[in-house]
């Protein structure tokens, strides 16, 4: 019987993970804020080339899931290497998030280890800086609107908003490559967070949440008028792989599918 269980959970599991809504991004030329090239203060534009990326952030319920069928990412079983003592801080069990915390918001408090694991579970990866940045410069009608100030100032208002306010569900207005949440909701890891720039080592063992509303950190910045993305690169630049933080969580991303011939 306890087999079966097991095999149970972990069927539902990969229907779940199946059943993950992937939006295909087309690849594009783009320019970063941050150096591309060889000169600190100058950026080359880069050729993105296309990928699928997760429609919405993981969700409580997706990443419950996971650690049921993957036990060795509970929070009582995974190493201190992995995660920090506050991973998975706000759930009722090691397996349990508990009726607190609503399944269909964005799981956080989950490590850059335990986010690459359950995008590998997906057959996916965590995206790129630039693959995010990319996806994060369009609003619901242009792919890049980074050019227009009061695109800008709609996303600063999500940081007037209380740290602590409970998180809504994902599934907010799709932006012009259809994809939801990628400001407004929480931060999100990405696969090459330690290698932004930052002035000097601010990894500490300090308390990353800190960290949200100062962006004073990021340095080699092109536009500095895109305060919000400085503020993130701030934030991920301040961590490390085992950190964890109650505004941080994260999506997937898979190589594109190329057409059948």
């Amino acid at each position: 019987m306890k087999s079966l269980a097991a095999f149970a959970i972990a069927s539902l599991c990969c229907v779940a993970a199946a059943a993950a809504d992937y939006v295909e991004v087309p690849g594009g030329r783009f320019e970063s804020v941050l150096p591309q090239g060889s000169s600190p203060t100058v950026s080359s534009p880069v050729n993105l080339t296309a990928f699928a990326m997760r429609a919405k952030p993981v969700t409580v319920a997706e990443f419950a899931a996971f650690v049921r069928a993957h036990p060795e990412w509970q929070r009582d079983r995974i190493p201190a290497l992995f995660a920090e003592k506050r991973y998975l801080l706000s759930w009722a069990g090691d397996a349990d998030p508990g009726p607190k915390l609503a399944p269909q918001s964005p799981v956080t408090d989950v490590s850059w280890f335990a986010a690459k694991a359950y995008c590998e579970s997906e057959g996916a990866r965590l995206p790129t800086w630039l693959e995010w940045e990319y996806v994060a410069a369009a609003d619901d009608s242009r792919r890049d609107a980074r050019g227009d100030a009061a695109w800008r100032r709609q996303i600063l208002s999500w940081y007037e908003r209380p740290s602590d306010a409970q998180l809504r569900a994902v599934g907010g207005k799709p932006n012009a490559f259809g994809i939801s949440d990628v400001h407004g909701l929480v931060w999100e890891w990405v696969d090459d967070f330690n290698a932004l720039f930052i002035a000097g080592d601010s990894r500490t063992q300090g308390d990353p949440d800190l960290l949200k509303f100062c962006g004073a950190g990021a340095i080699n910045i092109i536009d500095r008028d895109s305060y919000a993305v400085v503020m993130r690169i701030a934030l991920l630049s301040s961590l490390n792989a085992a950190d964890t933080t109650s505004s941080l969580g994260f999506r997937c991303v898979r190589p594109h599918e190329e057409s059948p011939q």
